[in-house]
């Protein structure tokens, strides 16, 4: 689905829970600062101020919580690395263990079940919520 700034509730960038690595590092340093996103015509629509969630994908092969693991917002624009890297700044906390939302939590509420992540698990990075999609998740959120 192309993705316009009127049908955007927030960004959703990606990260491989599976990674030991991902699970210490935020451990060790819950906010995020920058994020790898792959370039496309999604990454020329990110601009300061929108909406991003953090979503921690993964095999379910491990006891980690996968799904909603941060909410905050982008600081700019994406950026070119190297051509095939990019990132884009953002300030977003990555919650307590305990406050993150389970990938079947979302699943099983119908305002979020055909959320693009979910029906297209590999799909692009970064992902999107629509407007309402967002507006459901925020319920599920801690205050």
């Amino acid at each position: 689905m192309s993705i316009t700034p009127g049908h955007l509730g927030a960004w959703l960038i990606k990260g491989n829970a599976d990674a030991g690595a991902l699970v210490e590092r935020f451990r060790a340093e819950p906010r995020v600062h920058t994020w790898c996103v792959r370039p496309s015509y999604r990454t020329r629509l990110m601009v300061a101020g929108q909406p991003v969630v953090f979503w921690a994908s993964g095999s379910r092969s491990r006891t980690v919580r996968y799904g909603v693991w941060g909410v905050g917002q982008l600081t700019g624009v994406a950026v070119s690395g190297d051509g095939e890297s990019w990132s884009v700044p953002l300030d977003l906390e990555i919650l307590p263990e305990r406050q993150r939302l389970a990938r079947a939590l979302l699943r099983a509420d119908p305002r979020l079940a055909r959320a693009e992540v979910l029906r297209q698990p590999m799909g692009s990075n970064p992902s999107f919520l629509t407007p309402e999609e967002f507006a459901a998740l925020r319920e599920h959120l801690p205050q």
